[in-house]
């Protein structure tokens, strides 16, 4: 399967930590340890987070995070839409070949298809919470 865009499953993945180590403020080098990642990467992603309220942190050298609020108040579509995931798939940029009535129509038609997709996975990301996610954690 080809790689997509990973920010979705890190930031998951990060306040799945922080939700983890609840009342514990952790710095961005011990969450790019539990990825395997440069710190300044997570920086990144945590700055994100933050804008969207769902990260609280303290700036500086000897900075650490926490969540911005209750795991069960956190739902992972907020998580998808505060990265700006990237669709679930692309459609090509090709010219249009106007003598092919399949590529006359072929991006429409996708285009439909990926709305739909989206708005299936948005939904579906909305009834499940990060609490949920640190719960089957916790059970393994």
């Amino acid at each position: 399967m080809p790689a997509g865009n990973t920010q979705f499953s890190i930031a998951v993945h990060l306040l799945a930590g922080l939700g983890y180590l609840a009342g514990q403020e952790i710095t961005s080098g011990e969450l790019a340890a539990s990825i395997n990642t440069s710190p300044s990467f997570v920086r990144r992603v945590l700055s994100k987070l933050s804008k969207a309220g769902l990260v609280r942190a303290t700036p500086g050298k000897a900075g650490a995070c926490s969540l911005g609020r209750r795991a069960n108040d956190i739902s992972l579509l907020e998580i998808y839409k505060a990265v700006g995931a990237s669709q679930i798939f692309s459609i090509h940029a090709y010219p249009v070949q106007k003598t092919c009535p399949v590529s006359c129509s072929i991006k429409s038609s996708l285009g439909k298809i990926l709305d739909k997709i989206e708005k299936t996975l948005e939904k579906d990301l909305a009834k499940i919470s990060l609490a949920e996610v640190i719960a089957d954690i916790k059970r393994k």
